[in-house]
């Protein structure tokens, strides 16, 4: 007696088949979506930027912390020229960059302000103390 053996197909062919679909289709659907976010400009970031450098310069920024104002326009002027040239991630960069460098120029102000408000209460204390004892003696 002769055994003869059958080859069969399984299906397991076709589900490697299918699976390697699957992961092409989710990698080149990954890639579109990251496209999609790296092609958009960075308008929003952009203007939360150009608020945080105009509060800055209201605040005075540009009188009491010349080099972070500084930096932070020149930043921004960067960002929109990236802007121009289609290069989003960069702009995106260098707008956040210059939105920070904004708020440290920002706060560094509202510091000196204060300080100065402190030693002009000081001054004023120190000069009514002075009138105090002129008027004593």
């Amino acid at each position: 007696m002769e055994l003869k053996t059958m080859k069969t197909r399984t299906g397991t062919s076709s589900f490697t088949h299918s699976r390697g679909l699957q992961l092409a289709a989710l990698a080149l659907g990954s890639s579109l979506i990251l496209a999609g976010c790296a092609g958009n400009p960075p308008t929003e970031q952009y203007a939360v930027t150009q608020s945080a450098v105009n509060d800055a310069v209201s605040a005075g920024g540009t009188e009491f912390a010349a080099v972070e104002m500084k930096s932070a326009q020149d930043k921004l002027k960067q960002a929109e020229i990236a802007m121009h040239d289609k290069k989003y991630d960069q702009a995106r960069m260098l707008a956040e960059q210059a939105e920070w460098d904004a708020r440290v120029a920002e706060r560094k102000a509202q510091a000196m302000k204060a300080e100065q408000s402190v030693k002009d209460a000081q001054k004023g204390v120190q000069e009514l103390r002075q009138e105090s004892q002129r008027t004593v003696q």
